[in-house]
């Protein structure tokens, strides 16, 4: 039978045998770490932070968009589509977190599970992520280049006789600064209290909504209402991105596992629950009420379509605080993928039967041998230069273009659907399956811990990976299931794209 190329050496013994010293820690760890061996700087997060850090991901400006979608789609129809993009993107969070746990803990990543389930694939999934991330990180800068000349002449009317106070770049530059610093923290759970300040700001953004709309000051310039019928086809499929694209955090999700105190399955549940539960009563909340204060006139930007005051003003200084603290948070997905990226060589796989010391016994000799990747902490020279590089490039494209739709259209279109959909099914579906030796050997690993897991573990149909099988087949199923859907969306979101984002420019 193949074996997997070995990735860490000391995880293992050559004859497929744990070490002593993964054998002494057994059966001594702490019930959430199930036994597996403990790397890198992990569990010190509170659920609490990471909820808020994972939330912060999902919501971003695009929360404005919203209103417009639903003036596309009716009233019905446009909530039914949220709340069916919040279930598909937390199913594809809860698949991460059954995979994390054939991972070592702490060296959960998507290139980790790429080595052992489509390793000479790795380099291709690690590159969109990449380059998804590093897209999003340059449109909030454009962001912040657009916006705040409006808001520095919404506080004072004299603002445009200084020349540079209205000047795009000049507000790019002066808020790299802050970022900066931010973009060179290794721990995501060090931007906890940057993400609160940005949660702060999704927070008066959402009541700024809300109360206009309870305030109704917006009712003579209210187009129709759609609360059923859609505008059309086209109008549907133009807007479904939007909202599919509206719950993407899956890029950290991962550092999140990996940093998280308890990793239990009750807790990263949590977290799971939790995120995409908050995420989607926000978008519903401001979809609806923005799409009632204005009816079918709404435009892409919901706050920009208020009149002129200086609680507006401060919406939109919000929305530039928010994608402020955001940035970071792209930047962190995307130099693990870089570095993952650097250091891929192909890997080959050769016969275990002929090479290991143990073929006469006929479970070893029967079974693919495997060795699991190892969290492999960046050296500062290496971080530095990584860090360095996403920051000066993404700051030179946001200087020089003004508009990233056309290629977020398509980054958003492949690497949003590849990371919350496609990946987590596959990976899940692979790495679950009865004959594979991961899944065997976490089975056993399990075996001391079923009856302990049964007390705060049933959540989504039962504990750890012992649950009835009938359970396991059904989620094997509904994991590769959802990556089909995540092609479909792709091809869909391409299409969509092509036809009516870019061709009309």
């Amino acid at each position: 039978m193949p074996a997997y190329h070995a990735i860490n050496s000391d995880a293992e013994r050559n004859d497929g045998r744990p070490s002593s010293a993964n054998s002494s820690q057994r059966g001594s760890r702490p019930r959430s770490a199930r036994g597996r061996k403990e790397v890198g700087m992990i569990g010190q997060a509170s659920w609490l932070s990471s909820v808020i850090n994972l939330v912060n991901t999902i919501v971003g400006a695009g929360v404005l968009a919203m209103p417009l979608a639903l003036s596309r789609m009716g009233i019905l129809l446009g909530v039914i589509v949220i709340l069916w993009a919040g279930v598909t993107a937390g199913f594809g969070l809860y698949l991460q977190t059954r995979c994390a746990r054939y991972l070592d803990r702490g060296a959960s990543s998507f290139f980790s599970l790429s080595q052992i389930t489509y390793p000479n694939a790795a380099v291709i999934f690690d590159a969109a992520i990449a380059i998804k991330c590093f897209g999003v990180g340059v449109s909030y800068l454009i962001i912040i280049g657009d916006l705040m000349p409006g808001v520095v002449r919404g506080f004072s009317e004299d603002a445009g006789v200084l020349g540079f106070l209205v000047d795009r770049r000049f507000w790019v530059t002066g808020f790299m600064l802050i970022v900066i610093p931010l973009s060179f923290l290794r721990r995501l759970d060090s931007l906890k209290y940057t993400s609160v300040v940005a949660l702060i700001s999704i927070g008066y953004l959402v009541i700024l909504v809300f109360a206009h709309f309870v305030k109704g000051d917006t009712m003579q310039e209210r187009g129709p209402i759609r609360y059923a019928k859609p505008e059309g086809v086209v109008a549907v499929l133009s807007s479904l991105p939007v909202i599919v694209f509206a719950y993407t955090c899956h890029q950290n999700m991962f550092s999140i596992l990996n940093e998280i105190g308890n990793d239990s399955h009750f807790r990263t549940t949590g977290v799971v629950v939790a995120s995409i539960g908050a995420a989607g009563f926000l978008y519903i909340l401001v979809a609806i009420t923005g799409y009632m204060s204005f009816g079918n006139t709404v435009g892409g930007n919901v706050v920009a379509m208020y009149a002129p005051s200086i609680s507006s003003t401060i919406g939109k200084a919000a929305i530039v605080i928010l994608v402020m603290f955001s940035y970071p948070l792209q930047v962190h997905p995307c130099r693990a993928s870089i570095d993952a990226v650097l250091k891929w060589r192909p890997q080959i796989r050769k016969d275990s039967a002929n090479d290991s010391p143990n073929r006469s016994n006929p479970l070893l000799h029967s079974q693919k041998t495997f060795i699991k990747p190892r969290a492999d902490t960046m050296g500062d020279t290496r971080f530095a230069a990584i860090t360095t590089g996403i920051i000066v490039i993404s700051y030179i494209c946001a200087m020089t273009i003004s508009s990233l739709e056309k290629v977020l259209a398509y980054v958003g279109s492949t690497g949003s659907t590849s990371i919350s959909f496609i990946l987590p099914g596959l990976f899940y579906y692979k790495i679950s399956a009865p004959d594979s030796p991961h899944h065997q050997k976490l089975m056993k690993e399990d075996d001391d811990e079923e009856e302990s897991d049964s007390e705060d573990e049933g959540l989504l149909g039962g504990g750890g990976l012992k649950a009835g099988p009938w359970r396991r087949k059904i989620l094997r199923r509904l994991s590769l299931a959802l990556a089909v859907y995540g092609i479909i969306v792709m091809i869909t979101c391409l299409i969509t794209n092509t036809l009516f984002v870019v061709a009309p420019h």
